[in-house]
């Protein structure tokens, strides 16, 4: 490969890099064709895209993104794929897990393809113990969610608490007009 060409995969590589608010590393090494490709298709069908890159490669295009990136050098050891998402930071992960249970890795087994590492709206995990709490992260349209619903809560009680009070207040007239004709 001509330098020119290295320089054009760094560039497409950087570029991706900043147009996705997530990406994984992982190690697919020891996969078969068959799984890889399963495990692509799976992706293509989710929206994201996993792809095999040099690491050199890579390390070269996370110092576009700016800020400190050296963490991910642990992570960049050994064959390396590029899971992107551009929906949620936490997709890449649910993907993973549900890959490993499609292909029933039981206890002792290393599933693959391997977590290494991933960056997630310009925070590093590092390592597969990572999964479980990257799959439990909050996209942002998950958590705008979540302060509308916050937001909209009070007044709901106020109104709630209105309504009630008055439904209660009207019975309680209602009786005692009731009460003063039997009296009367």
């Amino acid at each position: 490969m001509i330098r020119e060409d290295k320089q054009a995969l760094v560039d497409e590589l950087s570029e991706k890099f900043q147009s996705h608010n997530a990406f994984y590393i992982a190690d697919a090494s020891g996969m078969s064709v068959a799984k890889i490709n399963e495990f692509r298709r799976l992706c293509f069908n989710r929206g994201m895209e996993f792809k095999v890159y040099k690491n050199t490669f890579i390390r070269k295009a996370l110092d576009t993104l700016g800020g400190d990136t050296s963490e991910m050098d642990t992570a960049l050891k050994g064959q390396s794929g590029i899971l992107f998402s551009k929906e949620s930071g936490n997709a890449p992960a649910k993907l993973l897990q549900d890959f490993y249970k499609a292909q029933n890795y039981g206890k002792g087994v290393e599933p693959k393809p391997a977590l290494k590492g991933a960056y997630v709206d310009a925070s590093i995990y590092i390592g597969a113990n990572q999964l479980t709490s990257l799959s439990t992260l909050k996209g942002k349209n998950e958590l705008i969610g979540d302060v509308i619903g916050l937001l909209q809560s009070p007044a709901k009680n106020v109104i709630s608490a209105l309504s009630s009070s008055g439904n209660k207040l009207a019975g309680i007239l209602k009786t005692l007009s009731e009460k003063e004709e039997v009296a009367g």
